[in-house]
């Protein structure tokens, strides 16, 4: 179903996001590593990932600039923050830096599977007192794309673009469209430059109201 990468240095915390997987995503499967270095160097081996999992304070993470250095080389791979941080301003910082997600540390089973869920489905996934105490990056003005954007596109970028609004990963669509993984992987890297925007839930969220057949028709 999944292929997801559960990157911290901590073995118990890696079991039990495994077993949330187990139990929530049965037929997924998940690889770990345990800093910055390895995980950097796995995602550049393995483009078909789906996910990452990133603990912050792994060694080798100084700060945020981890996971600056993984969304510039692997734009196309969708990142959550999985951590222990509190302070609001740094977590809304890893939106911006390109990160889908974060997910606190302390938080329940349930709700890191609902919240890895979330992001699986195409949106920006928040704690809750965050979204109550400042509007989130991901709102549809902030990232709402121009109709010559989109006209940039060629049909078959547009067609990759439609299936990523229904949160499908690249192997559903490579399935979809008859192609293979790397050929919606190049795509979706297209369609994030000609749209101007550092992942694909961004680009999601901006496509939100738009009629894909209209373009489709042309």
């Amino acid at each position: 179903m999944y292929k997801v990468l559960i990157a911290d240095d901590h073995p118990l915390f890696r079991d039990a996001i495994v077993h949330i997987f187990g139990s929530k995503f049965p037929d997924s499967t998940t690889y770990e590593t345990e800093d910055i270095a390895s995980t950097l160097a796995f995602a550049k081996e393995h483009d078909d990932i789906d996910l990452i999992l990133l603990d912050l304070n792994m060694p080798g993470m100084s700060g945020l600039n981890g996971l600056l250095d993984l969304s510039n080389e692997c734009p196309t791979t969708p990142v959550v923050v999985v951590s222990a941080e509190n302070k609001k301003q740094v977590i809304l910082q890893t939106i911006a830096y390109g990160a889908v997600g974060f997910i606190a540390k302390s938080s329940s089973k349930e709700t890191i599977a609902e919240a890895i869920e979330t992001v699986f489905e195409g949106n920006i996934y928040l704690p809750a007192d965050i979204i109550r105490t400042q509007s989130s990056p991901s709102s549809k003005k902030e990232y709402q794309l121009l109709p010559e954007m989109l006209s940039s596109l060629t049909r078959r970028q547009l067609m990759v673009l439609k299936c990523m609004t229904k949160g499908e990963a690249n192997k559903q669509i490579a399935y979809n469209l008859n192609v293979s993984e790397t050929t919606v992987k190049s795509h979706v890297s297209s369609i994030l430059k000609k749209l101007g925007v550092s992942n694909r839930v961004q680009a999601v969220v901006g496509c939100s109201d738009i009629d894909f057949n209209q373009y489709l028709k042309r």
